[in-house]
């Protein structure tokens, strides 16, 4: 049992190498590849890049989710949503709700529910990938619990491991928060990232990032539209454009 008075590990602070950047490229993702020690854990990396999927959905993966004619990859993703509601006539609540905007009560405590959202989307695997799978699952790979064939029959907490220890075998950098400008370790959504900049450098148009954000299973489009802030090297390219127009127009 763990000890509720004992104080937590301190983070390990991230020293900076001077090579970092915002996101994987496709050349770090074949070192990650190469620097895996065996099959299973090289379609983890491999997969989690070529699908560009959440961590838990790729260990929740099962043998009849993969459609090996049509080449395809059914993702399941339950998401979890707690929804508020007023003790006195039921109305739907915010979290900063202190009056029920139905019946003008005052709410002391609002009712909680926890409602189960499950979506379902279908991916494209490229054919390369699908043969590895096949070979995986032809060797004896998966893991049968609770009565499905888990391919990979890993925690989420393992998978990181393993993605964490390529990365260190690999010595990549560490990635740079393009928001916040902190290091990050480069973790299962970092290839999730580096699929979704690839996907917009190879087309960013509209209806491209349409089918990004169907892909990734956004459910908002600015959660989509982000990616197109690729890299600081980029915006100083543009930058660099606009006063070299400007100079050829003088």
């Amino acid at each position: 049992m763990r000890n509720p008075y004992r104080k937590p590990p301190k983070k390990k602070k991230l020293k900076a190498r001077g090579d970092e950047k915002a996101y994987l490229d496709l050349e770090d993702v074949d070192k990650l590849e190469d620097a895996t020690t065996n099959f299973r854990d090289l379609l983890i990396v491999r997969m989690l890049f070529r699908l560009g999927c959440r961590i838990s959905e790729l260990v929740g993966l099962a043998v009849d989710d993969i459609d090996f004619k049509r080449g395809t990859v059914r993702i399941e993703h339950l998401k979890a949503k707690l929804q508020l509601y007023c003790p006195a006539c039921g109305a739907r609540l915010g979290r900063t709700h202190r009056f029920c905007p139905s019946c003008g009560s005052r709410v002391e405590e609002a009712l909680a529910r926890e409602m189960e959202k499950k979506r379902m989307r279908l991916l494209p695997l490229d054919q390369d990938s699908l043969d590895m799978l096949q070979e995986y699952i032809e060797r004896g790979g998966p893991v049968n619990k609770d009565g499905r064939a888990l391919i990979f029959g890993i925690s989420s907490h393992r998978a990181r491991q393993v993605v964490r220890e390529a990365a260190e075998k690999a010595d990549l950098p560490h990635l740079i928060d393009a928001r916040t400008g902190r290091l990050m370790n480069i973790s299962p959504h970092r290839l999730r990232d580096a699929f979704a900049v690839h996907a917009m450098q190879t087309d960013d148009s509209g209806e491209g990032m349409r089918q990004l954000q169907e892909h990734l299973g956004h459910t908002r489009f600015d959660a989509t539209a982000k990616y197109r802030k690729i890299s600081g090297e980029e915006a100083a390219e543009w930058y660099k454009r606009i006063w070299q127009e400007k100079q050829e127009h003088t």
